[in-house]
C-alpha cells in the first residue's frame, strides 16, 4: 500500500530532526525520481531549473509556470514512496497572498516540504524589499501551519545569486523568516566555509545548502561540522546529464565516432532501475 502523505510528513520531518546532515536530491521528472529513489536517497525535491530545460525554456523567466511545477510535483510524488519537496521560485506571484496560496497548492499535490525565495524575477530589482520579503514569508509559513500535517517550509534569501553577496543582509533576513515561522532556511550560493558556518551559527533553525556548483567542493562531513542540516543539488545533476548527452552529440557531429557508447548505462540497467512498481529507496 502506498504511503500516505502524513506518513511521508512526519518522515521528512524527522529527517530534520536526526543528528548530522542529509543529502537532498532533485530530480526533474519521474524517471530520475525512481533512480534516486533506488539508489537509497531517503527524500527528494524538484528543481526548477531542471524542470525548465526539460521544457526547452529557460529558468526564473516566467516561462515555467505554476502549473507547470505542479504538474511535474505530481509526477514526482506519484514515482516513489520517499518525501517530496519542491522548489517553487518565488511562489509564482509578488504579494503574500500568492506565496500562501502556492504552498496550499502545494501541499494538494502531495508535496510535504517547499521552498520560497525572495528574487523577484526582474532584473533591475532582483531581491525584494526586506518587509515585503518578511510578508510573503510569513503568510506563506501561515498556510504551512495550517495543514493537517507538518509541512517543512524552507524560506530562500538569494542575495548571493544575484550579485549581492552581502552576507550580513543575507543573516538578517534569514533571521527575519525564521521569526516569520519558515521551519528550514536557505541561501542559495554561499560556497565558503566561513559564510556557511557564520549562517549556521546565526540563526535557530535548519540550514539548507546547496552544493554540485564549481566553486563549492565541501563533502558532507564538512557541511555536516559546519552546521548545516540539509543538502540539496539544485540543477547539478540535470546539468550532469546535459553534459553527457551534448559530450556525446557533439562527438557525433564533430568526429562521426560513437565512443561514447562504451561508457553509458547499458538499456538493461536503466530499465532496471527505473523498474515497473513504486520504490522507497529501501
Amino acid at each position: 500500500m502506498p504511503t500516505s502523505q502524513a506518513e511521508k510528513a512526519k518522515r521528512f520531518q524527522a529527517l530534520h530532526d536526526s543528528p548530522g546532515a542529509f543529502v537532498i536530491p532533485n530530480p526533474w521528472d519521474a524517471g530520475t525520481a525512481r533512480i534516486l529513489a533506488g539508489l537509497g536517497f531517503e527524500a527528494l525535491t524538484t528543481t526548477s531549473a531542471g524542470l525548465a530545460f526539460a521544457l526547452g525554456r529557460r529558468d526564473g523567466d516566467g516561462s515555467v509556470t505554476r502549473e507547470d511545477a505542479l504538474e511535474n510535483a505530481r509526477a514526482i510524488v506519484d514515482a516513489t514512496d520517499l518525501p517530496v519537496a519542491a522548489d517553487l521560485e518565488n511562489g509564482y506571484g509578488d504579494s503574500p497572498e500568492a506565496a500562501a496560496e502556492t504552498v496550499r497548492l502545494a501541499a494538494e499535490a502531495g508535496l510535504v516540504g517547499a521552498s520560497i525565495e525572495d528574487a523577484t524575477g526582474d532584473r533591475q530589482n532582483p531581491i525584494y524589499d526586506f518587509g515585503q520579503a518578511v510578508e510573503r514569508v510569513a503568510a506563506a509559513a501561515e498556510a504551512a501551519r495550517a495543514l493537517p500535517f507538518p509541512f517543512m517550509f524552507v524560506a530562500r534569501a538569494e542575495n548571493f545569486l544575484h550579485g549581492r553577496p552581502d552576507l550580513d543582509d543575507t543573516i538578517r533576513r534569514l533571521l527575519a523568516f525564521e521569526e516569520a515561522g519558515a521551519d528550514v532556511l536557505y541561501a542559495p550560493g554561499l560556497a565558503k566555509a566561513e559564510e556557511i558556518r557564520a549562517v549556521c551559527s546565526a540563526v535557530g533553525k535548519p540550514v539548507n545548502v546547496v552544493m554540485g556548483l564549481k566553486s563549492a567542493s565541501l563533502s558532507v562531513a564538512d557541511l555536516s561540522s559546519l552546521g548545516v542540516k540539509r543538502i540539496s543539488l539544485g540543477s547539478s545533476l540535470a546539468r550532469a546529464a546535459w553534459t553527457g548527452f551534448v559530450r556525446a552529440a557533439r562527438e557525433i557531429r564533430e568526429h562521426g565516432t560513437f565512443a561514447f557508447g562504451e561508457e553509458i548505462l547499458s538499456f538493461a540497467d536503466v530499465s532496471a532501475m527505473i523498474g515497473g512498481t513504486r520504490s522507497g529507496g529501501r
